[in-house]
C-alpha cells in the first residue's frame, strides 16, 4: 500500500468576521497517496481552492489535522512552514504569480537560490527548456503570452523536484487550445519527476485525467470517483 502524501482530517476554516463571516471548510477530510494524481472539483465557493490553501499552509485552519509528506502542519511556525513548503511543495496558480521585474530564468531560479542551491541558473535554464521556453529565458512576464507565463510557473514549481505539486485552476486564465497544451505539459512534467498531484479545477474534463476525482460542496467532501 502506498504511503499517504496528503491527509486532511475534519478541517474547519471560517473566513471574515461578524455577520460577514463564512464557514468555508466544514469538516473536510480527504487523503491522497504518494504518486497519485487527484482532481478536486466543485462549484465556485465550494471550498476546493481553500482546501488547497490549507494543504500548502498558505491558510491556517481553525481546527482539524493537516499532514503533508508525514508532517503535521499545525505544529510548524511560520518560518518552519515556509522552509517546509519550499522543500516539499511545488505550487501552480491560476494567475501565474510571476515576479514582474524578474526574467523567466530569474523567476524559476529563485526557489533554488532561496534553498542555497549553487547551480540555480543552469538548473532553471534546463527546466525552462523542458517546458519549451529555451528561447525565452531573458524575457520578462509582460513580454510573454499567458500560456508562456504558465509554462514559466510550471517550471518554477517543478525545478526543485518537489514531492508534491498542487495546482489551482492551472488552465483557468487560458483559452481552450492553450489550456489543453498546458494541461498536457503539467501532467507530463509531474510524471517526469514522479510527484504527487493535487489539482483543483472546475473543469470536469481536466479532472478526469487524474487517477481519482474528489467532489467538494459547502466545505465538505460529498463524493469520489475514478477518472
Amino acid at each position: 500500500m502506498s504511503a499517504i502524501a496528503i491527509r486532511l482530517d475534519d478541517v474547519h476554516l471560517r473566513l471574515g468576521r461578524g455577520q460577514a463571516a463564512v464557514d468555508v471548510l466544514r469538516g473536510l477530510s480527504l487523503t491522497i497517496a504518494e504518486g497519485e494524481r487527484v482532481g478536486i472539483v466543485g462549484a465556485s465557493g465550494s471550498g476546493k481552492s481553500t482546501a488547497l490553501m490549507v494543504t500548502t499552509g498558505l491558510e491556517r485552519a481553525d481546527r482539524g489535522r493537516i499532514e503533508v509528506a508525514g508532517v503535521d502542519l499545525g505544529g510548524l511556525g511560520e518560518d518552519a512552514l515556509a522552509l517546509f513548503r519550499g522543500r516539499t511543495l511545488g505550487i501552480v496558480f491560476q494567475s501565474f504569480h510571476l515576479v514582474s521585474d524578474m526574467t523567466a530564468i530569474e523567476n524559476v531560479a529563485t526557489p533554488l537560490e532561496l534553498a542555497g542551491v549553487r547551480d540555480a541558473f543552469p538548473r532553471a535554464a534546463a527546466e525552462l527548456a523542458a517546458v519549451g521556453l529555451a528561447a525565452r529565458l531573458d524575457h520578462y512576464p509582460v513580454q510573454l503570452s499567458g500560456g508562456e507565463q504558465q509554462r514559466v510557473a510550471i517550471a518554477r514549481a517543478l525545478v526543485a523536484r518537489p514531492a508534491i505539486v498542487v495546482a489551482d485552476e492551472p488552465t483557468g486564465n487560458l483559452d481552450e487550445l492553450t489550456g489543453a497544451d498546458i494541461a498536457d505539459l503539467l501532467f507530463a512534467r509531474v510524471a517526469a519527476v514522479g510527484a504527487t498531484l493535487m489539482l483543483v479545477t472546475h473543469d470536469p474534463d481536466l479532472a478526469a485525467r487524474c487517477d481519482r476525482v474528489i467532489h467538494v460542496k459547502a466545505g465538505r467532501v460529498v463524493g469520489e470517483g475514478g477518472a
